[in-house]
């Protein structure tokens, strides 16, 4: 099940636009697609880029003697967990959704049951889990993928690829000039020089994992997506063997359309304009100190002249 399972996860660095393109994709018939951030990780990730990135961003770790009961309990899913368990204090409380998180984990064990413990079954038998557990979920009947998203995920690609051999990842880019006015918005931001040495790390990886798996990891800036989203999310559905259907026109949660991303990530109206009017609210040495961190792909992502200074 878990070499066969047909998965396209998504990862972006912080407000590069994860959010939004996992909306756009959202109505897909094809798609199985994950309400909120996935977020995989356990803690007992530990590498070198632990210090640096959360760990419930991360592809998991899970202990050499646990059980599936634990394994599943070690899967931090804040999002969804918080949601299913305290619904009155997550930020998506006023967003219908039958599911209970008990009834995940009890299917969640009858599967690993079925396929043995590893980490391709434990993520498997997530998704299909939470697919199943949720009841008001507006299902097409089509469904033949899977789709994740976590923040900065790209770092981890390439295990994912390794591990999954019919799995997908989308790397979604934006300018960082929008990038970092959207994350000043946060109660607590990164610094400029902390958010753009993640910004670089990420670009990095998914350029790196993009030679190394060249028909299995895309990339599309999320300008493209806000520009047009059919014509850039057209081709990653078609690669998975799906068709380029007219629903990627319009961002959705539970194929409801909704005009405003927020709450899922910062990006409230996807739109170009809006995207170049959010650059502009940082003052020019911001501007300046942006341009000279990340020097090194503008010129890659077609982002020189993004500013039109």
């Amino acid at each position: 099940m878990s070499r066969d399972f047909p998965l396209l996860m998504l990862g972006a660095m912080y407000e590069n636009g994860g959010n939004t393109t996992h909306r756009f994709l959202d109505g897909h018939p094809g798609l199985f697609v994950y309400p909120f951030e996935s977020q995989l990780g356990t803690r007992l990730v530990n590498d070198d880029l632990s210090s640096m990135f959360p760990v419930k961003y991360r592809w998991p770790v899970f202990a050499l003697d646990a059980t599936p009961h634990e394994d599943y309990k070690a899967i931090i899913d804040e999002e969804g967990k918080v949601r299913a368990r305290t619904p009155f204090v997550s930020k998506f409380r006023d967003a219908p959704f039958d599911f209970s998180d008990d009834e995940r984990c009890r299917i969640y064990e009858g599967l690993v049951a079925g396929s043995g413990r590893s980490r391709p079954a434990n993520v498997a038998a997530f998704f299909r889990a939470t697919f199943e557990a949720w009841k008001d979920y507006r299902r097409s009947g089509r469904e033949s993928y899977y789709v994740g998203y976590s923040p900065i995920l790209v770092v981890d690609a390439d295990k994912i690829l390794s591990e999954m051999p019919r799995a997908h990842f989308l790397h979604v880019v934006r300018n960082p000039w929008s990038a970092y006015a959207d994350t000043k918005k946060r109660p607590v931001p990164l610094s400029l020089r902390r958010y753009m040495l993640g910004w670089t790390i990420n670009q990095y990886h998914a350029l790196l994992f993009k030679e190394k798996f060249p028909d299995r990891l895309h990339i599309v800036r999320i300008e493209d997506v806000m520009r047009d989203p059919l014509g850039a999310l057209g081709p990653v559905c078609e690669a998975l063997g799906l068709e380029a259907a007219d629903s990627l026109r319009t961002p959705s949660w539970n194929g409801l359309t909704r005009d405003e991303i927020y709450p899922w990530g910062t990006i409230r109206k996807p739109t170009p304009d809006q995207n170049l009017a959010t650059a502009r609210e940082l003052s020019d040495a911001e501007r300046a100190e942006i341009r000279s961190a990340t020097f090194q792909y503008l010129e890659t992502f077609d982002y020189k002249g993004f500013l039109g200074d």
